[in-house]
């Protein structure tokens, strides 16, 4: 976390979280969610403004974590701002050696694959479940087919957020509560 944020939520540790108003999709991309946007339906159906200015992608992703149960976050000052998932909390890019690579940066080191009834590839790793890139569907099956990772377990896309702590909609899950 960066120093500014951690400072800011000494100083403001009141502050109200926020809902709704930013979605991460399956490709890694941030999505700001406007008021219409949210109206407009749940993410992903309704995405929002894409973001492309690249130091608020970086300080996004800097700040990007779980909280206890299971809502991923941005910490945006004394604020935490919950993500929308459109898959799972991270999503996967797959290197040249086979290594894994979150949107965030962050290394991963490969636990298990799994496989939906979609032909969607999940990556368990170290630093959590995530997505497989779909630009780098290519390099995940040469790792599948050399054996350099294991074969995938078929799971139901529905049960990832239990089986892996995870949330996909904090929103919805706060007006359910």
């Amino acid at each position: 976390m960066d120093d500014i944020v951690k400072q800011a939520l000494a100083k403001w540790p009141n502050v109200p979280h926020c809902y709704g108003w930013l979605g991460l999709d399956a490709r890694g991309q941030w999505y700001m969610r406007d008021d219409p946007t949210q109206a407009a339906g749940p993410f992903p159906q309704s995405k929002g403004s894409l973001l492309r200015h690249d130091k608020l992608i970086d300080f996004i992703q800097r700040n990007y974590e779980p909280d206890a149960t299971g809502q991923w976050f941005f910490q945006n000052g004394p604020q935490r701002v919950y993500v929308e998932l459109e898959a799972a909390p991270l999503v996967w890019r797959v290197m040249g050696d086979f290594s894994l690579q979150a949107h965030t940066g962050q290394a991963g080191a490969l636990q298990r694959v799994l496989l939906d009834a979609e032909g969607r590839l999940y990556v368990a790793a170290s630093a959590g479940l995530g997505i497989v890139h779909s630009q780098d569907m290519g390099l995940a099956a040469d790792a599948l087919e050399q054996g350099v990772w294991p074969a995938p377990e078929e799971v139901p896309a529905a049960d990832l957020p239990t089986r892996f702590g995870f949330v996909r909609s904090p929103a919805a899950a706060r007006s359910a509560a």
